[in-house]
C-alpha cells in the first residue's frame, strides 16, 4: 500500500481499479476480440498534442488503415500534452480507457507496473519485434515484458552557435563531445566573449541522464538499492557544483526548465546546448542564430553513452478490441508511415527499414542546420539508449536526486553529504 500512497491518490485509484478488474477485463477482451475480423469494430486513438500541425498526416494514416480494414473505424482524439497523463489515468480508473494511446516510456511504465497495458511480446512476432531499432524496443520494457510499440525517436544532438566560437577564437569543427571538453571551452568562451559556453539543463530527468553519461550506475541490477554513491557519482556532483559556483553555467540551468535553454541560445547568450528538438523553433524565432547553428555529436562522459528519446504506442489492457488496436498500432508504426512522418518534422523513425532511406544517410547539397540535425541524430542511433530505465516511484527518485545536487550546487551542502543524503532517500524509496 505504501507504493500506492506514494504514487498519489489518483494513481492509487487506478491501481486498485486495474487490479480488481484485471480478470474481468481479460475475459471481456478474449470474448470481444474473438472473430473481430468479421464484425464492425470502432477503436479510440489518443495522441499527444499533434493537432493542428499534423492533422493531415494522422488523418491520412487513419484513412489508409480504414481502407485496408473496412470493418475497423478509428476515432481520433488529440489531447494537450499537459493533460494527457491525468486524462489517461482518469479513463483507466473509470474503466473507459481508449484502445490505442501515444505515451512516453516513463509514464507508460507506471501503467505497465499495474498490468494496465497489453504485453507486446505476446502480440508481435519475433520478426516484427526485430523490425524496430533495438534501443527503442528495449526502452519500453519493464520486468522483462514489453509494454509498447516504439513510434518516433530522437537522439540528443548539440547545437553550436558558430558566431560565438569565432568570437572566442575557437574552431567550430572541434565542438565539445565530452563534459571535460565542454568545461574547457566554456572557460575560454567566457574569458574571450563574456558569454556563457555550455548550458547543461538540470530539468526533469536530465540530472539522472548526466550522471549515467558520466559513468554512474543509478541502482544495482535488480533496482533494490542505490548504486551512485561512488567516486564517479561524487565527480558528477562536483562537476556541476564547480561549474555553477564559478558562474560557468547560467543560473537558469538549475532554477529554470528546458525552455530557458532555448530562450538563452536564441538570444545569443549561450554557445552550445543539447537542443536538437528545438531546431524548428530556432529557425522561426531567431533566423540569424539558426543560419549560424552547427549541430554536433552529443556531449557524453566516461560511459560514452548517448540518450535516446522515445514516443510510443500502447494498448490499454481494458480494451475490448485488442486485435484491432494492435493491428492499428503496427500500421501506424510501419516503415512507410514512419518515413512519411519524419519528413514533416525533425524526428527519427523507430522502424529500421525507414532508417535505410537516403534521407537519413546522405548529406544534401547546401545542407541546412535542420538537415544536419537529422543526419547527426540518425548517426548516433546505434549507440543511443534510454539512459534512465522505467523505475517504480520514478518521480520521487528523480526529485530526490535533483534536490540533492541542487543543495550541492547552491552551497547548502558539501557534494559528498548531498550524495549521502540522496543515497539514503533512494534506498528508502526503493525498499517500499
Amino acid at each position: 500500500m505504501k507504493k500506492l500512497i506514494k504514487l498519489g491518490l489518483v494513481l492509487a485509484l487506478v491501481l486498485i481499479t486495474a487490479a480488481c478488474s484485471q480478470g474481468a477485463n481479460s475475459e471481456n477482451n478474449s470474448e470481444s476480440t474473438e472473430g473481430s475480423e468479421d464484425k464492425n469494430t470502432t477503436i479510440e486513438f489518443w495522441t499527444m498534442q499533434l493537432k493542428p500541425t499534423f492533422t493531415d498526416y494522422i488523418q491520412g494514416v487513419i484513412d489508409d488503415f480504414e481502407k485496408e480494414n473496412p470493418n475497423i473505424t478509428v476515432e481520433w482524439l488529440d489531447v494537450p500534452a499537459a493533460d494527457l497523463d491525468k486524462k489517461i489515468l482518469s479513463s483507466v480508473s473509470s474503466n473507459t480507457a481508449p484502445d490505442v494511446v501515444n505515451l512516453n516510456p516513463t509514464f507508460a511504465s507506471q501503467l505497465a507496473s499495474m498490468d494496465a497495458l497489453v504485453n507486446m511480446d505476446e502480440e508481435l512476432s519475433d520478426k516484427e519485434q526485430e523490425s524496430y531499432v533495438e534501443g527503442a524496443w528495449e526502452a519500453n520494457q519493464l520486468n522483462g515484458e514489453t509494454f509498447a510499440m516504439p513510434w518516433y525517436l530522437s537522439t540528443e544532438v548539440t547545437l553550436n552557435n558558430s558566431m560565438i566560437y569565432e568570437e572566442a577564437g575557437l574552431d567550430i569543427e572541434n565542438a565539445p563531445e565530452t563534459y571535460e571538453e565542454a568545461r574547457e571551452m566554456t572557460e575560454t568562451i567566457m574569458n574571450e566573449t563574456d558569454k556563457y559556453g555550455y548550458f547543461p539543463s538540470m530539468d526533469l530527468s536530465l540530472v539522472l541522464q548526466h550522471m549515467v553519461k558520466m559513468g554512474v550506475d543509478l541502482t544495482n541490477e535488480d533496482m533494490s538499492k542505490a548504486a551512485f554513491n561512488t567516486e564517479d557519482g561524487l565527480k558528477a556532483f562536483e562537476y556541476f557544483t564547480e561549474m555553477y559556483q564559478n558562474d560557468m553555467m547560467p543560473a537558469e540551468a538549475l532554477t529554470g526548465d528546458q525552455r530557458e535553454s532555448i530562450d538563452m541560445y536564441q538570444a545569443g547568450q549561450t554557445t552550445f546546448f543539447a537542443g536538437s528538438q528545438f531546431i524548428s523553433q530556432i529557425e522561426e524565432n531567431a533566423p540569424e542564430i539558426y543560419e549560424n547553428t552547427v549541430p554536433s555529436q552529443a556531449i557524453t562522459g566516461k560511459s560514452g553513452k548517448k540518450s535516446i528519446s522515445v514516443q510510443n504506442v500502447v494498448v490499454p489492457s481494458q480494451t475490448k478490441n485488442k486485435d484491432a488496436a494492435v493491428k492499428f498500432g503496427k500500421f501506424l508504426t510501419n516503415a512507410e508511415n514512419q518515413l512519411a512522418f519524419t519528413k514533416l518534422t525533425p524526428i527519427l523513425p523507430s522502424a529500421k527499414e525507414a532508417l535505410e532511406d537516403p534521407y537519413f544517410t546522405e548529406k544534401p547539397e547546401d545542407a541546412t542546420p535542420k538537415d544536419m540535425v537529422r543526419l547527426v541524430s540518425a548517426s548516433q542511433l546505434d549507440e543511443a539508449e534510454l539512459l534512465v530505465p522505467p523505475m517504480d516511484n520514478y518521480n520521487e527518485l528523480r526529485q530526490s536526486m535533483f534536490d540533492a545536487i541542487s543543495a550541492s550546487m547552491l552551497g547548502e551542502m558539501e557534494p559528498q553529504k548531498a550524495l549521502d543524503k540522496a543515497e539514503k532517500e533512494w534506498n528508502e524509496i526503493l525498499s517500499q
